[in-house]
């Protein structure tokens, strides 16, 4: 008999870890309420930093100033050139927008290889509100996205609020199989690691602080030597004995058409990020990926029929987790269509996940950088 068991073993901690994101992610969704009645004392400031353009990025940023919020609203880009193609649409925004605090900081300054932490250190200084909001340059928001991520600022305790993201557009095979990659495998990650051991990091497309917080880690100049700052953002503040948030309003990755290789690039440099932040825990997430799981079923079963029933039983809990993540709690409208993808997306994951043990150099926005001992950079000339 055991011969004939082991193949569903070996998929059994992939299989069963789809049912704990499914059953984190319902209890998560089905217990969060947003309180809209936000203190018309707490000002926000968004920091936007910028360079080049994206998908949309007139809309992108025309989304934070048409909020329902309330309360005072400060805008800040930041870029480190001039003649960066961005400045024109952020000087469009700033004429077509009279009614909005917005303002543009351009500062070459360098303060460590993350230049993006850079733009934020150079734009921190004009901030004029206790809530600091970091967002990526391709985010686009709902009118409601500030009401719903301040409001769980009431708990004095609450030193970082972050977001869930999502793309609901995609223009290829390659986009979409990093779309499905947020709704099928990064969001019940997330999931799963708040409902086990609480959220210890931050998602970069949309992280607001408490300034308090913030200085209590040393402001953004703690960040500036890290390639992953939203990891690290997280992470100091937690340890600094502050309490993360996650709010389930989820903000749009607005995607631009990209092929594989740009795709596979990015990929690759997000999982040597984790690998160098996270090194025991980054190891261990190999246990429940799917691909591996199938493939060593189908060498290790004494037959083709029971590796075949194996590998469908964990593909039929596989897609039917991520079907209604999609439908129920992402709302992207990616899946049933994309569907098909889902077992190259968990190919492609445990590619990835074993080549970011091959080396430690990672490009980035045109820049290529050595990834040292804690996740820190070192720009290669």
């Amino acid at each position: 008999m055991l011969p004939a068991l082991l193949p569903f073993i070996i998929v059994l901690p992939a299989t069963l870890y789809c049912l704990i994101s499914l059953w984190s992610a319902y209890r998560f969704f089905r217990g969060e309420t947003t309180d809209t009645s936000i203190p018309m004392s707490l000002g926000v400031t968004i920091l936007k930093p910028v360079k080049g353009m994206d998908a949309g990025s007139y809309d992108n940023f025309a989304s934070f100033c048409h909020q329902e919020f309330g309360g005072p609203l400060q805008i800040i880009f930041a870029a480190a050139s001039a003649d960066d193609a961005v400045i024109t649409v952020i000087r469009i925004l700033i004429t077509d927008s009279p009614g909005t605090d917005i303002s543009l900081v351009i500062n070459p300054a360098t303060h460590g290889p993350n230049h993006k932490v850079s733009n934020l250190i150079n734009a921190f200084p004009q901030a004029k509100y206790d809530i600091i909001i970091v967002c990526d340059s391709d985010i686009r928001v709902s009118p409601h996205y500030l009401n719903s991520v301040v409001s769980n600022f009431r708990n004095p305790q609450v030193g970082l609020v972050t977001s869930l993201y999502r793309s609901s557009e995609v223009h290829n095979i390659a986009t979409a199989l990093e779309a499905t990659g947020f709704t099928a495998e990064m969001i019940p990650n997330v999931m799963v690691a708040r409902q086990v051991e609480g959220l210890s990091f931050a998602l970069g497309a949309s992280m607001a602080v408490r300034r308090k917080a913030l200085a209590s880690i040393g402001g953004f100049e703690a960040l500036a030597d890290y390639l992953a700052d939203d990891y690290q953002l997280g992470n100091k503040i937690h340890h600094a004995g502050w309490q993360i948030v996650l709010d389930a309003c989820c903000v749009e990755s607005i995607m631009k058409p990209e092929d594989l290789m740009s795709v596979l690039s990015r990929q690759l440099r997000w999982a040597r990020t984790m690998r160098v932040s996270r090194p025991g825990g980054y190891l261990a997430s190999g246990i429940i990926l799917p691909f591996p799981a199938a493939l060593a079923a189908a060498f290790i079963a004494p037959s083709a029929i029971i590796a075949f029933a194996a590998i469908t039983l964990l593909y039929i809990v596989r897609l039917t987790v991520s079907t209604l993540f999609s439908r129920c709690f992402v709302r992207d409208g990616l899946l049933p269509h994309w569907l098909w993808l889902i077992p190259l997306r968990d190919m492609l994951a445990f590619f990835t996940w074993a080549a970011s043990f091959l080396g430690n150099q990672v490009a980035w926005r045109g820049n290529r950088f050595r990834l040292t001992s804690g996740g820190k950079l070192e720009e290669i000339i």
